[in-house]
């Protein structure tokens, strides 16, 4: 997928993709000349990795 397409999966802005390029943050990418191309599986997988480690699946059967 391209940064367009990343942005909108996220839902984020275009420019938060290449402001995280630049800190080092975000998924990886792949440069085909000039053009950014990010994998749908690295994009996957960067994801899970953000997953907040306090917040565990919920319980439903609470007391």
């Amino acid at each position: 997928m391209d940064v367009h397409e990343l942005a909108s999966y996220l839902g984020i802005p275009v420019s938060t993709v290449y402001d995280w390029r630049v800190h080092g943050k975000g998924s990886t990418a792949y440069r085909f000349g000039k053009h950014l191309k990010f994998a749908v599986s690295d994009v996957r997988a960067w994801i899970a990795e953000q997953r907040d480690p306090t917040s565990g699946p919920r319980r439903t059967d609470r007391r």
